[in-house]
Formats: C-alpha cells, sequence, structure tokens
C-alpha cells in the first residue's frame, strides 16, 4: 500500500459515473515490507475487533440486541472482518459464520416487502433502512473478495435482502437535510457492487441538489452528530464517483470541528440544530475522516487532530473495535499519517453564522453563544438551547451559564447574535409581551365567534383573534457583555423593563467536582451565591466565580412557560449555583 496523490489514488481506486464498475481494491491485511504501512495501527484495529466479535459471539439470542438494527449491522461488519482476516482468532470460525447468518435471517425477516424496515416510531423507514449499508456494502466487498465456499447461502441472503433495500431507496423519501447524502451514498455502494442503473439515476436525483455548508464550516444542521453522517456520506461518494469536490467540502467541516473540540475531545454541541444539542459527543467519531484526507491529500492539520484523537477515552471503544472493516474495504487507510504540526491551542473565533464564539488558551476553552433560531420553536431542526456560556479549565466543566427572569413567564434568554469588538462580546435580547385591547368596531362578531388564533407574543392561544386587535405593549431588555483577557472573563449583565421582575442566573458545574463559597438553596444539588467568590474543584483544577448576589433565596422553575405548560423543564444535570435579583438589574462578575 504505497502512498499515491490524490489524482492518482481516484484513477485506481473508483468508480467514475459512465464507467462500467470497477470492483473495490481489498486485501487482506497481513505482514508486509510496504513501509507505507501504519502496522501499529492495523494491529491494534485487528486486536480490538476480535474483541468486539468474541463479546458479540457471547450474546445468546436472548442477550442480542436485535430490537437496535442499526447496532446490529456494526456486529455483522465487525463478525465479517474478523471471519475474512488470516491474522484473527476468529478466522472463517463456524460460529462466526451461524452468527452471521442469524443476524442476516433476522433482518429479512422483519423487512417489509417494500424493502424498508421499521426504526421505533419511524414506521417502513427508507432513510433508516439505509443507514444500514454504511456497514453491510463494506461486509458485502470484503465477503465477496474472498469466495470462500461455505459462504454461498450468507452472500444469497445478504444480496437479497441489500438489493430490497436498494427498492426502499429508490422509490422512498426522507425527513432531514442529511438523510438526502446517507441515502445516496448508500445507492452509490448498490450501484458499485451490482450495476443497477435505477440506483445511480435514484442518487443523483439527490445530489442535483447540491450540498449546502456555511462560510463558518457548518452543514445545514449543525449537528456534530449528523456532521459525521454527511463527511462519511461525502467521502463515500467522492471516492466511488471520482468526485474530489466533494472531499473539499468534508476538509471544511474538518477543519472547522477542530475548533469545536474541548481539550478532553468533548465536541461544542451549543449550535446545533438537531439532539444533540444537549449531549456530550466525541470526536472520535470523526477520526476516520480525519485519517482518510490527512493520508490522501498528506495533509499535516488533519493528520496530527488524527494523532490526538488516538489519546483520547473511548478511542478504543468508539474507533479500534469497528473501523478494521473500512480498512479491509479501503486498504489506504492503513497507510501511515503524513508527519504532523503543531495544532492551534491559543485563539479567539467567532462563526457568524452558527451565533458561536470559541476561545482556547492552552488547557482553559470558552463558549459564547447568540445564535438560535427565532422566532422561538421547541423542535427537532431548530437551535433552542438556552446556554449562552460554557468555561473549561482543564478537568473542571463549568456546563453551562443561563439567565432567565419571570417576565411574563417567557423564561430563559435566547440572545439575538453575538457582536464582537476586539476581546468584548456583546449578547442581547428584547423581549415583548402584550395586553389586548377590545376589538375594532369594524370587525366585531355579533355572535362572539372570532378566529381561535395564537397571541402576538406566541404565549397562548384563544378564540379572540388576537392579530386583529389593539395591543398595549411591555418589553424586557437584556445586555450580557463578556469580555476575555488571557482566559479569564468578565461578564456584565444589565436587565431593563418593568420593575420588580425576578433575574435569575444559573451556572451548572459537572457532577464529580466539589463546590466552595455556596449555600444550600431549595432544592438537591442546587445552591446560592449571596456574596464573595466561590470555587469549583475537581482534581487539581479550579474555576472561580463571584462576586455573588442574592435579592431572593426560592429558586423555582425558570425555564418558561414553553416547557412548563408541558411539565417539563431542561434544567441540565449538575451542581447548580444561582444568583438572583430584581430588575433593574446590573451585576458584573468574573470568572477564571
Amino acid at each position: 500500500m504505497q502512498k499515491i496523490s490524490r489524482g492518482e489514488f481516484l484513477k485506481t481506486s473508483v468508480l467514475g459515473i459512465a464507467a462500467s464498475v470497477v470492483p473495490v481494491e481489498i486485501f487482506p491485511i497481513k505482514e508486509q515490507e510496504d513501509d507505507g504501512d501504519d502496522k501499529e495501527f492495523i494491529n491494534r484495529l485487528l486486536k480490538y475487533n476480535d474483541l468486539a466479535a468474541a463479546k458479540i459471539l457471547g450474546l445468546d439470542d436472548e442477550n442480542e440486541q436485535w430490537g437496535i438494527f442499526g447496532r446490529i449491522s456494526v456486529d455483522f461488519s465487525i463478525l465479517v472482518a474478523s471471519y475474512c482476516q488470516p491474522g484473527s482468532k476468529h478466522y472463517r470460525s463456524s460460529s462466526v459464520l451461524n452468527k452471521m447468518d442469524k443476524i442476516i435471517t433476522h433482518y429479512l425477516s422483519i423487512q417489509y416487502s417494500n424493502g424498508t424496515i421499521d426504526a421505533g416510531g419511524n414506521r417502513q423507514s427508507p432513510p433508516d433502512t439505509g443507514f444500514l449499508l454504511r456497514h453491510l456494502c463494506p461486509s458485502w466487498n470484503v465477503l465477496n473478495q474472498h469466495q470462500f465456499d461455505e459462504l454461498k447461502d450468507l452472500m444469497a441472503k445478504l444480496k437479497k435482502f441489500m438489493l430490497n433495500v436498494g427498492d426502499a431507496l429508490v422509490n422512498g423519501g426522507v425527513h432531514t437535510p442529511n438523510h438526502r447524502w446517507e441515502v445516496s451514498s448508500g445507492l452509490v455502494d448498490l450501484y458499485s457492487i451490482f450495476n443497477e442503473e435505477r440506483f445511480l439515476k435514484r442518487a443523483e436525483e439527490w445530489l442535483a441538489e447540491g450540498f449546502y455548508i456555511d462560510e463558518d464550516g457548518q452543514y445545514s444542521e449543525r449537528s456534530r452528530i449528523y456532521s459525521q453522517v454527511v463527511d462519511f456520506s461525502l467521502l463515500n461518494m467522492g471516492r466511488l464517483l471520482n468526485r474530489p469536490s466533494y472531499f473539499d467540502i468534508v476538509k471544511r467541516n474538518l477543519v472547522s470541528t477542530y475548533y469545536y473540540m474541548e481539550t478532553n475531545g468533548e465536541l461544542v454541541t451549543l449550535d446545533s440544530r438537531r439532539q444533540d444539542q444537549y449531549a456530550q459527543i466525541s470526536i472520535t467519531g470523526y477520526y476516520m475522516y480525519y485519517r482518510f484526507l490527512a493520508i490522501l491529500d498528506n495533509d499535516q492539520f488533519l493528520a496530527s487532530v488524527a494523532r490526538e484523537i488516538e489519546t483520547f477515552h473511548g478511542f478504543d471503544h468508539n474507533v479500534l473495535s469497528q473501523s478494521l472493516i473500512f480498512v479491509m474495504n479501503n486498504p489506504m487507510l492503513g497507510n501511515k499519517l503524513p508527519e504532523g504540526t503543531k495544532l492551534p491551542t491559543d485563539y479567539a473565533k467567532l462563526y457568524s453564522m452558527s451565533g458561536l464564539a470559541r476561545i482556547r488558551r492552552e488547557n482553559i476553552t470558552s463558549s459564547i453563544f447568540g445564535g438560535n433560531d427565532k422566532p422561538l420553536i421547541i423542535s427537532s431542526g431548530r437551535s433552542c438551547i438556552p446556554t449562552f456560556f460554557t468555561y473549561r479549565k482543564g478537568e473542571a466543566i463549568l456546563e453551562y451559564a443561563r439567565l432567565s427572569t419571570n417576565f411574563f413567564n417567557m423564561g430563559y434568554f435566547r440572545s439575538d447574535g453575538v457582536k464582537k469588538d476586539g476581546n468584548k462580546y456583546t449578547l442581547s435580547e428584547e423581549k415583548e409581551a402584550y395586553y389586548y385591547q377590545p376589538m375594532p368596531p369594524d370587525k366585531i362578531n355579533k355572535d362572539g365567534d372570532y378566529k381561535l388564533s395564537e397571541s402576538v407574543d406566541r404565549r397562548f392561544w384563544g378564540k379572540m383573534d388576537y392579530e386583529s386587535r389593539p395591543r398595549t405593549t411591555l418589553s424586557q431588555e437584556t445586555k450580557i457583555v463578556v469580555e476575555e483577557n488571557n482566559g479569564a472573563f468578565k461578564m456584565d449583565i444589565e436587565v431593563a423593563g418593568p420593575k420588580n421582575v425576578e433575574v435569575t442566573l444559573e451556572f451548572c458545574f459537572r457532577y464529580g467536582g466539589t463546590l466552595k463559597g455556596v449555600s444550600p438553596a431549595n432544592g438537591k444539588d442546587d445552591y446560592l451565591l449571596k456574596s464573595g467568590n466561590m470555587k469549583y474543584l475537581f482534581g487539581n483544577d479550579i474555576i472561580e466565580i463571584g462576586p455573588g448576589i442574592a435579592e431572593f433565596d426560592r429558586i423555582g422553575v425558570i425555564d418558561g412557560e414553553v416547557y412548563s405548560s408541558h411539565f417539563g423543564t431542561i434544567k441540565g444535570k449538575g451542581m447548580h449555583v444561582y444568583m438572583t435579583g430584581f430588575v433593574p438589574f446590573k451585576h458584573s462578575l468574573t470568572i477564571k
């Protein structure tokens, strides 16, 4: 496996649009003299793949995760890699073959006549079914390369299942932006294997829509989970369709993703429009994409990020235990990474399209966020998290800072963007609430039968035709200025509007540390910082915040009626420290 240029790689290992099917290049991983091989990486892949295979073999039918159908496609690929790799402890094992057969038989048993499978509440779902091809197609390639006699029945079943999935993808629709590219990638895989023009034709219908990536290097969903889906899909299609421009799109996303990375490998998700905006996501899921482009383009930056990912918790489980199949399918991934370069660890970047500032000073990182989608709608596909600030100092983690008022029970502050001026970042929002006046005479209905409508401030509904009524306006203005100085932050907070509105500033710290200088509040793991400074200690790392203020002691539900009307809350897990006051509210504090 010698190092080759991007152009040479594409010429020798991809499928041109007008070309006949070219078999995907697959080699068993073995001891070779080629200095291009990363033998240590390959050996680790084999070791952890075998460990994962042994665990899968140890599950009986009752404990097998049949309901998690995506997971068992990963299991299938792990078993295929061990079965076909001569150096594996499970090479051509009858136990492995039996388990592989059980998995494919199970898939066929739950597949509808239209080729789909149910995915939880998504019934007969083409995109969820299409996700299975990510692991089944390289598994097919590896199995097909070996042509062992004992594989004939398994291959027949697998072929039937995959072609049925192809029917689903040719005829079915999608839900979300990333589904288009995952489905297209699966179709291109099927075309490269079975040479049926209908697969490529359908993929091209989706691909004609074009790929959106903004100037920040983020896809439309701004999701760390679904960016992985798009990256995988574009790299796979770029490789198989000889479209290197797809690689350039992914590279932009990977460069941006590095600056979203915390020092422990977790990724900032504040700007996501999907469910991961509240989740902890690891950059380990991106490793193979960094590795692929680093090797292909001899890119020192991407190579260095890949090496750093190798040091993070979860790399063994998330990467090594389930990636051997991809290296067997695309041996270039087994080449050595290029020489690296020193990665940036001192920067301040504003991602204006996402409303996110990222600041790092060696082991100190912070995010300042004001990029929620307005008007506020709590829905998948909308950015609605109210966190406006995060701070980390080594292992000491302030998960979030949020501000809430009880101004008409509208709840959390969500800034209308982020403005940067030197080392100062300004967040601001104006909230309005209305009282509605009598209906104008020309719009009166004598039967009292008015339009059932939403109030203009989107707070409630009533059969009052709110838009047609005069109204009286009350407003509240909030402004937060965050000033950074070498990893320390000064925060000036001002809330103006009707007097005596309650203001609550909330800090949530990750479990596992110790709080000092705070007083217990009315809830479990809730505390007040009444005055002076507090400290949060985790190991040898300390975060200090203050001075505090507490003009009232009772901490109620501060989410706002958009959540409380459904008896819900988005209060995060952790230890919560509160500061409180009344409008007009002005307070300055330091976080360091």
